[in-house]
C-alpha cells in the first residue's frame, strides 16, 4: 500500500470507529443543560484527552503487545470480531456497547467529570478506537506510513471537536433521524474494515507457519 492509500486508509478506519457524527447524539444529550460556553469548554477537554490517550496507544501499543507476547496479527482477529460488533450496533442504529451504555449515559448526566468518563473515553476511544490504532502503527511499513497514522488520529479529533463546538446546530439540522442514518453508513463502513482486519490477520498467522 503506498502512502497516499495508507493514510486514506487510516483516516477511514479511524473515522469510522470513533464515528464523531454519531457521538453528538450523545454529546448534545449529556451537555443539555449546560450554556454553550460550558459546552464548548467541555468538548475541548475531552477531545484533547482523548486524542492523548490514542496517541500514547499509538506510541506503546507496540512494547503492550511485546510485554503480553501477543502478535499484532492476533490483535487484527480479535480487534476486527470486536469491530464487527460495533458496526452490527451501529447498523441497528444502537448506541455501541462497546462505548457506553444507555444506563452509563443515564448515570452520568449527574456527574461533573462526563468529559473524562463517559465522553473522552469510552465514547472516543473506547476499546475499538485504541485496538485500531495499534493494528494501524503496526501495519505502517515505514516511518512515514507511521507518522501518517499520527496524522489520521489528529484530523479524525480535529474534526470531531469541530463536530462537538457545532452539536446543537448540526443535531437541529440533520434530526434525530439523519444521525441514525449516518451511524448505519458508518456501521456498514466498519463492518466491511472488521472483515478485513480479520481475514488478514487469519492469513498472516497462517502463513507464518509455513
Amino acid at each position: 500500500m503506498d502512502n497516499i492509500a495508507f493514510l486514506i486508509y487510516s483516516f477511514s478506519t479511524l473515522f469510522a470507529i470513533v464515528s464523531p457524527v454519531s457521538g453528538v447524539v450523545t454529546f448534545v444529550s449529556l451537555t443539555s443543560e449546560m450554556t454553550l460556553d460550558e459546552k464548548n469548554a467541555l468538548a475541548n477537554k475531552s477531545v484533547i484527552l482523548a486524542f492523548i490517550i490514542a496517541v500514547f496507544f499509538a506510541i506503546s501499543g507496540e512494547v503492550i503487545l511485546d510485554f503480553f507476547g501477543i502478535s499484532i496479527d492476533s490483535l487484527r482477529v480479535a480487534g476486527g470480531i470486536l469491530l464487527f460488533t460495533v458496526a452490527f450496533d451501529m447498523m441497528l442504529a444502537k448506541v455501541s456497547r462497546e462505548s457506553i451504555t444507555e444506563k452509563e449515559i443515564n448515570k452520568s448526566m449527574e456527574r461533573s467529570d462526563i468529559w473524562i468518563f463517559p465522553i473522552a473515553l469510552p465514547l472516543l476511544t473506547g476499546p475499538g478506537t485504541i485496538t485500531t490504532v495499534i493494528v494501524l502503527m503496526g501495519s505502517a511499513a515505514s516511518v512515514i506510513q507511521g507518522l501518517e497514522v499520527f496524522v489520521a488520529i489528529s484530523l479524525t479529533f480535529v474534526i470531531a471537536l469541530v463536530l462537538f463546538h457545532f452539536s446543537r446546530r448540526i443535531y437541529k439540522l440533520l434530526g434525530y433521524t439523519g444521525m441514525l442514518v449516518f451511524t448505519r453508513l458508518m456501521g456498514l463502513l466498519l463492518a466491511a474494515m472488521a472483515v478485513n482486519f480479520i481475514a488478514t490477520g487469519l492469513w498472516n498467522i497462517y502463513t507464518s507457519f509455513q
